[in-house]
């Protein structure tokens, strides 16, 4: 079983995200800048100081784990949710869903085999 969870998170979250990650040994992570709205719709920003513009898409990072087991899947999902929150709009999301395959092109390893560290 190969289980992708996918993260859209704040900006500044990033880094406490990959460290609490990397402390449970989680390291297969791609990471995208991405640009989203959501309940928050966007914000109001001024230009010059004076001038309000309103912004509808907002800076957000995008992460892409796999995990090999639905326990590594809750432990990865809870880890995010831990050190991502804010308790403000826009925290962001966490979706996660099953992957058919998965192939490590260098070794030609497939499953899970392909996503264990080396």
């Amino acid at each position: 079983m190969i289980i992708k969870v996918e993260a859209i998170i704040r900006e500044e979250k990033l880094q406490d995200v990959l460290d609490a990650l990397a402390e449970m040994n989680v390291h297969g992570i791609t990471c995208y800048q991405v640009m989203g709205c959501g309940t928050q719709r966007g914000m109001k920003s001024y230009v010059r100081g004076h001038q309000e513009v309103e912004i509808h898409m907002l800076p957000k990072i995008k992460l892409e784990i796999l995990v090999s087991t639905e326990e590594w899947e809750q432990k990865t999902i809870e880890a995010i949710q831990k050190v991502a929150y804010t308790g403000n709009i826009g925290d962001g999301k966490i979706f996660s869903y099953d992957v058919r395959n998965a192939m490590r092109i260098r070794t030609k390893e497939t499953g899970a085999d392909a996503i264990q560290p080396e």
